[in-house]
């Protein structure tokens, strides 16, 4: 959802960069038709996720207790298909603040239910997804209300049938975008399913929950300089200000190293301490300090790479970054990582390794393309998108890929 919802940043920065405020509405719209049609599909895979599992190998304990909880989840599913759109749409216009807010709420209402359904009243997991449904369900009712108000000007002026034309194309920028996310999140995911393969699994993949649970936080800061680099980008090529994008693309690149080494630096200082936090197991407390060096090698990488990853965004390179990732995570690093992990007898360790030298040599490779790229010529790119997009144009190819 959060990938398909990607091209709608690079549509909507670009055109609130040009000044077409009217055309935000309407690619909002249509990622609300495409993201709920993906939903209905993605719902059978929420239903048979237990037995999905197991055919793939893992425990039946395992399945059948993420089968159970993917079931109850379901809600918030179309919950991301309304969230995502409006995200995109309300950044592209800079109203961070307002989303902040709306989330800062959320979250303390998120907490208190949390405790009361699942500690005080013994609900447990049935807790658990009650709350995460309303939780996401709550931001969604709170930025729609926000959004009917008036609040956005220009950019929402109502529901509009201009929302169903040139869906297919506007479902091939989605894919390009969602592609090109999915498998950088799916690429994590798969260390913990690689874990459960290993020798006491149970011990392994508590381990690295906790350090992916805290990889998690970290990456919350580095979804702000995504969100930065994409905006600022976008603004700045549609805008037709090259040199304006280029000097945003330095500024949170720094930042975002800055970032990443002051979060790194306060897990290795305090990596005695905090696996007490998380579990009384000495096994699993033991490997996740063992595993520290390594996430905190990641944290610095995953604070670089979404920053880089923005720019691609706001530049409207999804599809090519979509084609380094696979060859970067899935023709580099899990290969290297299943090696070292299984063959050199390395267990967890030798998967996290191998999958983070995937991750820096993508970051690489995002660094060359970025200090490669011409700028003028990417706002001239930008600005014929937007003619094409906003139907001002004669373009030889709809939904030609971003």
């Amino acid at each position: 959802m959060l990938g398909m919802g990607s091209a709608l940043e690079t549509l909507c920065g670009q055109a609130f960069g040009a000044g077409q405020l009217d055309m935000l509405g309407i690619y909002m719209q249509r990622s609300w038709i495409i993201l709920t049609s993906t939903a209905l599909v993605i719902m059978f895979l929420y239903i048979f996720s237990a037995p999905v599992l197991i055919l793939i190998g893992q425990t039946a304990e395992i399945s059948n207790a993420t089968g159970t909880f993917a079931v109850w989840m379901i809600p918030q599913l179309f919950a991301y298909a309304m969230i995502f759109p409006l995200a995109k749409f309300l950044q592209a216009q800079s109203k961070f603040m307002v989303m902040a807010v709306i989330s800062a709420v959320a979250l303390v209402l998120h907490c208190f239910f949390s405790w009361l359904l699942m500690l005080k009243l013994g609900w447990g997991l049935a807790g658990a997804a009650v709350v995460l449904n309303a939780s996401w369900w709550f931001i969604v009712a709170a930025q729609l209300l926000y959004v009917f108000s008036g609040s956005c000007g220009g950019a929402w002026s109502g529901f509009s049938w201009k929302a169903f034309q040139n869906l297919w194309g506007f479902v091939r920028l989605s894919l390009a975008s969602a592609v090109m996310l999915c498998l950088e999140y799916w690429y994590f995911m798969a260390l913990i399913l690689f874990a459960g393969y290993l020798k006491n699994a149970e011990v392994s993949v508590d381990a690295l929950s906790i350090c992916m649970n805290i990889l998690g936080w970290t990456i919350m800061v580095a979804f702000g300089f995504n969100a930065a680099s994409s905006v600022r980008v976008s603004n700045e090529l549609g805008a037709a200000h090259p040199r304006t994008a280029k000097f945003s693309v330095v500024v949170v690149s720094v930042t975002a190293v800055l970032f990443g080494l002051l979060l790194a630096l306060i897990l290795i200082i305090n990596q005695k301490q905090y696996p007490d936090l998380f579990s009384n197991n000495a096994e699993v407390k033991q490997l996740v300090f063992e595993l520290t060096p390594f996430l905190g090698a990641s944290i610095v990488i995953n604070n670089i790479q979404p920053a880089l990853s923005g720019v691609a965004i706001g530049a409207g390179w999804q599809a090519i970054v979509a084609y380094l990732n696979i060859g970067c995570y899935y023709l580099f690093g899990i290969p290297l990582g299943l090696l070292t992990g299984y063959k050199f007898g390395m267990g967890v360790k030798g998967i996290w390794y191998g999958m983070l030298s995937g991750t820096i040599l993508q970051t690489c490779f995002l660094f060359w393309m970025i200090y490669r790229t011409n700028w003028n010529k990417e706002a001239s790119i930008a600005g014929d998108r937007i003619k094409q997009w906003s139907g001002k144009s004669d373009a030889k190819k709809e939904g030609e890929e971003i």
